[in-house]
Protein backbone atom coordinates (compact mmCIF):
# COMPACT_ATOMS: atom_id res chain seq x y z
CA UNK A 1 0.00 0.00 0.00
CA UNK A 2 1.50 3.36 -0.90
CA UNK A 3 0.84 6.73 1.50
CA UNK A 4 -2.62 7.75 0.04
CA UNK A 5 -3.88 4.48 0.71
CA UNK A 6 -3.17 4.69 4.37
CA UNK A 7 -4.42 8.36 4.61
CA UNK A 8 -7.45 7.07 2.91
CA UNK A 9 -8.19 4.31 4.96
CA UNK A 10 -7.62 6.50 7.97
CA UNK A 11 -9.56 9.00 6.51
CA UNK A 12 -12.56 6.61 5.97
CA UNK A 13 -12.43 5.15 9.65
CA UNK A 14 -13.92 9.13 11.11
CA UNK A 15 -16.65 8.52 8.67
CA UNK A 16 -17.46 5.06 10.20
CA UNK A 17 -16.49 6.37 13.43
CA UNK A 18 -18.36 10.03 13.11
CA UNK A 19 -21.89 9.17 14.66
CA UNK A 20 -20.56 7.50 17.70
CA UNK A 21 -19.42 10.69 19.52
CA UNK A 22 -15.88 10.07 18.93
CA UNK A 23 -15.43 12.72 15.68
CA UNK A 24 -15.60 16.25 17.15
CA UNK A 25 -15.74 18.23 13.79
CA UNK A 26 -18.98 19.43 12.95
CA UNK A 27 -20.34 19.97 16.81
CA UNK A 28 -19.88 22.97 18.71
CA UNK A 29 -16.83 24.00 19.95
CA UNK A 30 -15.69 21.96 22.90
CA UNK A 31 -13.77 23.44 26.17
CA UNK A 32 -10.29 22.85 25.09
CA UNK A 33 -7.79 21.60 27.68
CA UNK A 34 -5.82 25.46 27.40
CA UNK A 35 -9.10 26.67 28.71
CA UNK A 36 -9.61 24.74 31.20
CA UNK A 37 -6.01 25.05 32.39
CA UNK A 38 -6.53 28.87 32.65
CA UNK A 39 -9.67 28.40 34.05
CA UNK A 40 -8.37 26.43 37.13
CA UNK A 41 -5.52 28.71 37.68
CA UNK A 42 -8.27 31.57 37.90
CA UNK A 43 -10.15 30.38 40.29
CA UNK A 44 -6.62 29.36 42.53
CA UNK A 45 -6.12 32.96 42.41
CA UNK A 46 -9.60 34.11 42.87
CA UNK A 47 -9.44 32.12 46.27
CA UNK A 48 -6.03 32.83 47.22
CA UNK A 49 -4.93 36.38 46.26
CA UNK A 50 -1.76 36.45 45.01
CA UNK A 51 -1.07 32.73 45.06
CA UNK A 52 -0.56 32.61 40.79
CA UNK A 53 -0.12 35.98 40.28
CA UNK A 54 1.56 37.78 43.05
CA UNK A 55 0.68 41.49 42.35
CA UNK A 56 0.73 43.96 45.28
CA UNK A 57 0.75 47.00 43.17
CA UNK A 58 -3.50 46.64 43.90
CA UNK A 59 -5.95 46.85 46.96
CA UNK A 60 -6.89 43.68 47.67
CA UNK A 61 -10.44 44.76 46.84
CA UNK A 62 -9.62 45.52 43.24
CA UNK A 63 -7.34 42.21 42.82
CA UNK A 64 -10.79 39.94 44.13
CA UNK A 65 -13.14 42.28 42.08
CA UNK A 66 -10.49 41.90 38.78
CA UNK A 67 -10.25 38.21 39.43
CA UNK A 68 -14.10 37.60 39.79
CA UNK A 69 -14.60 39.24 36.36
CA UNK A 70 -12.19 37.17 35.40
CA UNK A 71 -13.38 33.60 36.27
CA UNK A 72 -17.25 34.72 35.50
CA UNK A 73 -16.04 35.58 31.86
CA UNK A 74 -14.06 32.17 31.40
CA UNK A 75 -16.46 29.96 33.37
CA UNK A 76 -19.47 31.10 31.46
CA UNK A 77 -18.16 30.54 28.47
CA UNK A 78 -16.64 27.02 29.21
CA UNK A 79 -20.45 26.33 30.85
CA UNK A 80 -22.23 27.55 27.71
CA UNK A 81 -20.00 25.56 25.42
CA UNK A 82 -20.30 22.14 27.77
CA UNK A 83 -24.48 22.54 27.78
CA UNK A 84 -24.09 22.81 23.98
CA UNK A 85 -22.15 20.07 22.99
CA UNK A 86 -24.46 17.83 25.74
CA UNK A 87 -27.32 17.98 23.44
CA UNK A 88 -25.12 18.56 19.97
CA UNK A 89 -27.36 21.97 19.57
CA UNK A 90 -28.15 23.34 16.17
CA UNK A 91 -28.68 27.24 16.24
CA UNK A 92 -32.30 26.71 16.97
CA UNK A 93 -30.86 25.70 20.44
CA UNK A 94 -28.37 27.74 21.57
CA UNK A 95 -31.55 29.58 23.20
CA UNK A 96 -32.06 26.96 25.60
CA UNK A 97 -27.82 26.41 25.94
CA UNK A 98 -28.14 30.11 27.31
CA UNK A 99 -30.58 29.86 29.16
CA UNK A 100 -29.08 26.95 31.16
CA UNK A 101 -25.84 28.32 31.45
CA UNK A 102 -27.50 32.03 33.21
CA UNK A 103 -29.37 29.36 35.54
CA UNK A 104 -25.96 27.61 36.67
CA UNK A 105 -23.94 30.44 36.72
CA UNK A 106 -26.17 32.10 39.49
CA UNK A 107 -25.70 29.42 41.94
CA UNK A 108 -22.19 29.31 40.80
CA UNK A 109 -21.47 32.77 41.74
CA UNK A 110 -23.91 32.39 44.43
CA UNK A 111 -22.33 29.39 46.07
CA UNK A 112 -18.54 31.40 45.72
CA UNK A 113 -18.65 32.76 49.26
CA UNK A 114 -19.73 29.46 50.49
CA UNK A 115 -16.99 27.51 48.94
CA UNK A 116 -14.36 29.94 50.21
CA UNK A 117 -15.11 29.58 53.83
CA UNK A 118 -15.25 25.66 53.06
CA UNK A 119 -11.41 25.66 51.46
CA UNK A 120 -10.06 28.45 53.94
CA UNK A 121 -11.33 25.15 57.03
CA UNK A 122 -9.52 22.58 54.84
CA UNK A 123 -6.28 24.96 54.67
CA UNK A 124 -6.51 25.46 58.41
CA UNK A 125 -7.28 21.53 59.01
CA UNK A 126 -4.10 21.14 57.56
CA UNK A 127 -2.08 23.22 59.64
CA UNK A 128 -3.60 21.60 62.57
CA UNK A 129 -2.96 18.27 61.50
CA UNK A 130 0.41 17.98 60.29
CA UNK A 131 3.48 19.18 62.41
CA UNK A 132 5.68 19.75 59.41
CA UNK A 133 3.09 22.66 58.54
CA UNK A 134 5.48 25.95 59.21
CA UNK A 135 2.45 28.28 59.08
CA UNK A 136 -1.07 28.54 57.19
CA UNK A 137 0.81 30.00 54.07
CA UNK A 138 2.78 26.82 53.51
CA UNK A 139 -0.30 24.68 53.29
CA UNK A 140 -1.58 27.29 50.85
CA UNK A 141 0.65 27.84 48.39
CA UNK A 142 2.89 24.05 48.87
CA UNK A 143 0.33 21.34 49.93
CA UNK A 144 -1.58 19.80 46.71
CA UNK A 145 -4.53 18.71 48.54
CA UNK A 146 -5.39 22.32 48.59
CA UNK A 147 -5.46 22.46 44.73
CA UNK A 148 -7.16 19.30 44.60
CA UNK A 149 -9.95 20.53 46.94
CA UNK A 150 -10.10 24.29 45.60
CA UNK A 151 -10.82 22.82 41.67
CA UNK A 152 -13.20 19.33 43.40
CA UNK A 153 -15.25 22.40 45.65
CA UNK A 154 -16.03 24.52 42.41
CA UNK A 155 -16.28 21.02 40.40
CA UNK A 156 -18.75 19.66 43.03
CA UNK A 157 -21.15 22.96 42.16
CA UNK A 158 -21.17 22.57 38.72
CA UNK A 159 -22.07 18.93 38.98
CA UNK A 160 -24.86 19.42 41.32
CA UNK A 161 -26.76 22.17 39.08
CA UNK A 162 -26.33 19.46 35.92
CA UNK A 163 -23.62 20.62 34.02
CA UNK A 164 -22.43 18.36 31.68
CA UNK A 165 -18.58 17.67 31.02
CA UNK A 166 -16.72 20.83 33.05
CA UNK A 167 -17.08 19.46 36.07
CA UNK A 168 -15.21 16.22 35.48
CA UNK A 169 -12.37 17.97 32.72
CA UNK A 170 -11.64 20.72 35.83
CA UNK A 171 -11.22 17.82 38.08
CA UNK A 172 -9.17 15.38 35.61
CA UNK A 173 -6.52 18.47 35.76
CA UNK A 174 -6.37 18.35 39.27
CA UNK A 175 -5.90 14.97 39.13
CA UNK A 176 -3.42 15.40 36.59
CA UNK A 177 -1.52 17.91 38.53
CA UNK A 178 -1.60 16.52 42.82
CA UNK A 179 -1.76 12.90 41.93
CA UNK A 180 -5.51 12.99 43.84
CA UNK A 181 -8.51 12.14 41.74
CA UNK A 182 -12.09 13.05 43.38
CA UNK A 183 -15.01 12.68 41.20
CA UNK A 184 -16.89 16.19 41.24
CA UNK A 185 -19.94 13.66 42.42
CA UNK A 186 -18.50 13.19 45.49
CA UNK A 187 -19.95 15.16 48.65
CA UNK A 188 -16.79 16.08 51.38
CA UNK A 189 -17.36 17.81 54.66
CA UNK A 190 -15.93 20.91 56.01
CA UNK A 191 -11.84 20.72 57.61
CA UNK A 192 -10.75 17.89 54.79
CA UNK A 193 -7.13 17.32 55.28
CA UNK A 194 -5.63 15.05 52.81
CA UNK A 195 -1.92 14.60 53.64
CA UNK A 196 0.56 13.87 50.92
CA UNK A 197 -2.05 13.05 48.66
CA UNK A 198 -0.59 10.76 46.06
CA UNK A 199 -2.77 7.99 44.65
CA UNK A 200 -5.94 9.18 47.11
CA UNK A 201 -9.42 8.23 44.76
CA UNK A 202 -12.56 9.47 45.70
CA UNK A 203 -15.84 7.86 43.72
CA UNK A 204 -18.26 9.93 42.63
CA UNK A 205 -21.03 8.73 45.18
CA UNK A 206 -18.94 8.96 48.17
CA UNK A 207 -20.10 11.26 51.00
CA UNK A 208 -17.30 12.31 53.55
CA UNK A 209 -18.21 14.52 56.89
CA UNK A 210 -16.76 17.09 58.67
CA UNK A 211 -13.05 16.94 60.17
CA UNK A 212 -12.12 13.93 58.10
CA UNK A 213 -8.30 13.00 57.83
CA UNK A 214 -6.84 10.60 55.06
CA UNK A 215 -3.43 9.53 54.04
CA UNK A 216 -1.52 8.87 50.52
CA UNK A 217 -2.88 6.11 48.59
CA UNK A 218 -6.12 5.81 50.41
CA UNK A 219 -9.09 4.50 48.09
CA UNK A 220 -12.93 4.85 48.37
CA UNK A 221 -13.98 2.95 45.39
CA UNK A 222 -17.10 0.87 44.21
CA UNK A 223 -17.20 -2.91 45.17
CA UNK A 224 -19.13 -3.91 42.30
CA UNK A 225 -21.43 -2.09 39.30
CA UNK A 226 -25.09 -2.74 39.36
CA UNK A 227 -27.18 -3.73 36.32
CA UNK A 228 -30.46 -4.29 35.35
CA UNK A 229 -32.20 -6.84 33.40
CA UNK A 230 -30.38 -6.30 30.07
CA UNK A 231 -27.00 -6.18 31.87
CA UNK A 232 -26.49 -2.52 31.37
CA UNK A 233 -24.85 -0.65 34.15
CA UNK A 234 -27.21 1.68 36.37
CA UNK A 235 -25.53 4.69 36.59
CA UNK A 236 -26.19 7.21 39.96
CA UNK A 237 -26.27 4.34 42.07
CA UNK A 238 -25.06 4.77 46.02
CA UNK A 239 -21.85 2.09 45.42
CA UNK A 240 -18.74 4.42 47.52
CA UNK A 241 -18.38 4.68 51.31
CA UNK A 242 -20.19 7.10 53.73
CA UNK A 243 -17.17 8.40 55.98
CA UNK A 244 -18.87 10.04 59.23
CA UNK A 245 -17.01 12.77 61.16
CA UNK A 246 -13.86 13.02 62.98
CA UNK A 247 -12.60 9.61 60.93
CA UNK A 248 -9.07 9.06 60.31
CA UNK A 249 -8.23 6.52 57.77
CA UNK A 250 -4.29 5.98 57.25
CA UNK A 251 -2.24 5.13 54.09
CA UNK A 252 -3.32 2.60 51.31
CA UNK A 253 -6.01 1.79 53.19
CA UNK A 254 -8.79 0.25 50.82
CA UNK A 255 -12.74 1.00 51.27
CA UNK A 256 -15.12 -0.51 48.60
CA UNK A 257 -19.03 -0.78 48.13
CA UNK A 258 -22.13 1.38 49.74
CA UNK A 259 -20.47 1.10 53.60
CA UNK A 260 -20.41 3.26 56.55
CA UNK A 261 -17.73 4.47 58.71
CA UNK A 262 -18.78 5.42 61.73
CA UNK A 263 -18.08 8.50 63.14
CA UNK A 264 -14.77 9.20 65.02
CA UNK A 265 -13.12 5.96 64.20
CA UNK A 266 -9.73 5.26 63.28
CA UNK A 267 -9.12 3.01 59.71
CA UNK A 268 -5.27 2.03 59.78
CA UNK A 269 -2.95 1.76 57.17
CA UNK A 270 -3.05 -0.83 54.52
CA UNK A 271 -6.79 -2.19 56.07
CA UNK A 272 -9.33 -3.23 53.53
CA UNK A 273 -13.19 -3.37 54.29
CA UNK A 274 -16.32 -4.34 52.50
CA UNK A 275 -18.30 -3.49 55.31
CA UNK A 276 -19.90 -1.02 57.95
CA UNK A 277 -17.67 0.22 61.07
CA UNK A 278 -19.26 1.36 64.00
CA UNK A 279 -18.68 4.71 65.49
CA UNK A 280 -15.56 4.85 67.96
CA UNK A 281 -13.45 1.52 66.33
CA UNK A 282 -10.36 1.25 65.49
CA UNK A 283 -9.70 -1.10 62.54
CA UNK A 284 -5.91 -2.25 62.55
CA UNK A 285 -4.25 -5.15 60.73
CA UNK A 286 -2.51 -7.38 62.69
CA UNK A 287 1.16 -6.90 63.55
CA UNK A 288 3.20 -8.89 61.36
CA UNK A 289 5.93 -11.22 61.86
CA UNK A 290 9.31 -9.61 61.41
CA UNK A 291 12.35 -12.09 61.23
CA UNK A 292 15.83 -11.05 61.39
CA UNK A 293 18.37 -13.49 59.95
CA UNK A 294 22.16 -12.83 59.63
CA UNK A 295 23.54 -12.83 56.12
CA UNK A 296 26.36 -15.64 55.76
CA UNK A 297 29.34 -13.87 54.74
CA UNK A 298 31.79 -15.45 52.50
CA UNK A 299 35.70 -15.87 53.01
CA UNK A 300 37.55 -14.30 50.21
CA UNK A 301 41.16 -15.45 50.16
CA UNK A 302 44.25 -13.25 48.72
Amino acid sequence: MTYKDYQQAFLNSFERIGQEGINFIGLKPLPTSSCVENCADQLLELMFPGRCDGSNSQSMQDIVVHQLEQVRWTMNTLVFQSYNHECKCTDNNEEESRELTEKAMAVFLEELPEIRRKIKLDAHAGFDNDPAAKDIHEVILAYPFIKALTIHRVAHCLYQVGVPLLPRLLNEWAHSRTGIDIHPGASIGTSFFIDHGTGVVIGETTAIGDNVKIYQGVTLGALSFPKDACGTLIRGAKRHPTIEDNVTIYANATLLGDITIGHDSIIGSSVWLKHDVPPFTSVLLQQPETIHREIKRSSKKA
